[in-house]
């Protein structure tokens, strides 16, 4: 079981003690005794997501996209595809040829080879070569395989265009210097999250704040089951006093187990709104898009490729160091961003057909999940306010 410790004062706003989250990235803090969002001691701490890795059955099509959403090729033969980033990373996508589209899992990077070797020890797996590193590779309790490497050598960064200098109130910094972003694809700069569903939330939580040290920047709750605990974590990197990304992994309570999209960053708001006009042209749908979020700030846009995997662009996103304790609020469709478009049914996933129905008739039968009916009506409930 996963041990946990309360920070002294976390989630206590109580007289004479001052809500941290106020005027922070939440408004709420845990309440008394509720999940503080760490473990006690982590069996290591991951430093990043290195890849994500897919099975499509048309590679051609699916480079095809990737050029249009912002990717370069890395690496193609006839049976996989290897996309990169600006930034100097290891390739942010891999894609193996296969008869039916599907997410496969997520790698991340540990900081040593001793790290890799002391996941692998405690898992009782095995130490495998990759490339010039090695790695460790484990069943999360959802299902997922969740790789873990380290020693891997990265690429030389790629030229893009630098972040635009905007005029800002009182601050302009830009003279006699219109701005002309180019009407071309966006530039991928690196992958910054992928989200999941789960229908075993709470095992999975514990899995990867333990095993994988990740640390909770903000849970999401059911209005009506906050006594059941979190629904969803926002979970980063704990680099210590070096900021990491809001959330490099975010994951969800659902019916379904599975994937629900990855982000990829880009360098500024033009290259968002430029890089979907630019999708647009191509005859590419947009799911959701442009707003900004409020769990992690960022400046988004959703698309689905042609396999209808759901993938984002973003900038401007929250980066946290270790000392900030999770923010709590209610899951809700309308607590999903500060300012944009309505959010699509598409995005909530929450469209009816036969795969549905089968998922919640599958989900109320296993009794081994966490969902039952009033999960399901609670859910229902957040997804219509």
């Amino acid at each position: 079981m996963i041990e946990i410790d309360v920070p002294a004062g976390a989630g206590q706003t109580g007289a004479g003690q001052a809500d941290v989250h106020h005027g922070l990235h939440s408004e709420l803090g845990a309440l008394r005794g509720e999940h503080p969002g760490r473990a006690r001691n982590p069996v290591i701490k991951v430093v990043g997501l290195g890849w994500l890795e897919f099975v499509k059955p048309d590679l051609d099509r699916a480079e095809r996209f990737a050029r249009d959403f912002g990717f370069a090729v890395h690496e193609r033969t006839p049976d996989r595809l290897a996309l990169r980033g600006t930034f100097s990373a290891l390739p942010c996508l891999v894609v193996r040829r296969g008869r039916t589209a599907r997410f496969v899992g997520p790698t991340f990077l540990a900081e040593s080879v001793a790290d890799v070797r002391r996941l692998a020890r405690w898992a009782g797996a095995n130490v495998l070569p990759l490339g010039g590193g090695q790695a460790v590779r484990l069943p999360d309790p959802s299902g997922f395989p969740v790789r873990v490497v380290a020693g891997l050598e990265e690429p030389a960064a790629l030229p893009e265009r630098d972040p635009l200098e905007l005029n800002c109130g009182t601050r302009p910094v830009r003279f006699n210097t219109p701005q002309r972003p180019p009407r071309a694809a966006a530039q991928v700069q690196r992958l910054g999250h992928v989200v999941l569903e789960t229908t075993r939330f709470r095992r999975a939580l514990s899995w990867y704040l333990e095993a994988l040290g990740l640390i909770v920047s903000d849970f999401l709750y059911l209005d009506d089951l906050r006594d059941r605990g979190p629904t969803m974590a926002f979970m980063r990197c704990d680099l210590g006093s070096i900021p990491a990304d809001h959330h490099t992994l975010a994951m969800h309570l659902g019916p379904r187990t599975g994937y629900v999209h990855s982000a990829y960053q880009v360098t500024d708001l033009d290259a968002v709104a430029a890089g979907g006009q630019y999708l647009t042209e191509q005859g590419y749908r947009r799911v959701w898009g442009v707003g900004r979020h409020i769990q992690g700030s960022q400046i988004f846009d959703y698309w689905r490729d042609p396999d209808r995997m759901m993938v984002e662009h973003y900038a401007d996103g929250d980066l946290f160091d270790s000392s900030l304790e999770p923010g709590w609020a209610p899951m809700s469709a309308s607590g999903l961003a500060q300012w944009g478009p309505p959010v699509s049914r598409d995005f909530l996933g929450s469209t009816p057909g036969p795969g549905m129905v089968a998922a919640l008739l599958k989900a109320l039968g296993d009794k081994t999940n966490e969902i039952d009916k009033d999960t399901l009506k609670a859910l229902a409930k957040a997804m219509a306010a």
